[in-house]
Parts: C-alpha cells; sequence; structure tokens
C-alpha cells in the first residue's frame, strides 16, 4: 500500500470554470487498489505553485507518490514537466516510457505527452495528462508499481538474486 497524493493541473480548474475528472479519478482507482489517498489539491497552470505545492507535499513526508493530472501537453501553459523536474532529484524514466508506450496503443496522440517520473527524497512524482482515458490508462500502468516503488523509497531493501 502506498500514501498517494494527487495533484490537478488545469487554470480552469483552478478558477473552479471546470469540473475536475482526473483528480477524482485517479484517487478513485488508487483507493479501489488498496492505496491511501492522503491529499488532492488543483493549481493553476503556474510553474511556482505546481513546483510548491509538489515540495510541500514530498519534503512533508506525507505522501509515498504524488500523481499529478493535466499540463502535460504541448500548449504554452503546460508547464506541469517542467515544474516537476525543478524539483526532482532523480529521474525515473522507465514509468515515462511505460506510459507512453501503453498510450500508444490506445491513440497516437499519446506521443505528445510530455509527462516525466522523479524522485524528491522519499516521494515518487509522476505526470499523468488530464484527459480522463489517459489517466485510467495511466493508472493501470502506476497500480501495479506504487507499493513497490513506495517501499523502495522508504529504505534498504533486500534483492534477491
Amino acid at each position: 500500500m502506498a500514501r498517494v497524493a494527487v495533484l490537478t493541473v488545469s487554470d480552469r480548474g483552478a478558477a473552479g470554470e471546470r469540473e475536475d475528472a482526473g483528480g477524482p479519478l485517479i484517487a478513485e482507482l488508487a483507493l479501489a487498489a488498496g492505496h491511501e489517498v492522503v491529499a488532492r489539491a488543483i493549481v493553476p497552470d503556474e510553474q511556482e505553485q505546481i513546483a510548491a505545492t509538489l515540495r510541500a507535499w514530498a519534503d512533508g513526508g506525507a505522501a509515498d507518490v504524488i500523481i499529478t493530472t493535466g499540463g502535460t501537453g504541448l500548449t504554452p501553459r503546460d508547464v506541469t514537466p517542467e515544474a516537476t523536474l525543478a524539483v526532482a532529484e532523480r529521474e525515473v524514466p522507465g514509468i515515462a516510457v511505460a506510459l507512453v508506450v501503453n498510450g500508444l496503443q490506445h491513440t497516437p496522440f499519446a506521443a505528445l505527452t510530455r509527462g516525466v517520473a522523479v524522485t524528491r527524497g522519499r516521494t515518487l512524482i509522476v505526470n499523468l495528462p488530464g484527459n480522463p482515458k489517459a489517466v485510467r490508462q495511466g493508472m493501470d500502468v502506476l497500480l501495479p508499481l506504487l507499493g513497490h516503488a513506495a517501499e523502495l523509497l522508504q529504505g534498504p531493501v533486500e534483492h534477491g538474486g
């Protein structure tokens, strides 16, 4: 089990002009898989606000995994990957690759996502697109990984060999 925080990045969602579909879906799927949802928030597509929330949650130790939704596309306002990389200590490129490979099985537009996966301290941070279909597909990839990733980040683990 992992403690999961969910950050929705959306100008219109933060302004109350659009209902957040991705964040609740991430929370629902994480809970159904036996994980605990410890925090949720919506912020606008502002790099420093995104980074500040990621830093606060990771450095506060409340979450093993932070999953973002939104802000991973090609428009000038899509800055979630930049904010995530700004707080990163280490990249976890295999997760981003797995998300794109899985997404490409459903749509060629998955190749346009710029989401990243990183660690900060003992927290894994993963960017998912904002589209609920893409969120569900991304969670299919992430859910089997979350518990083990959280365990690995908490400290030394004996690996069989």
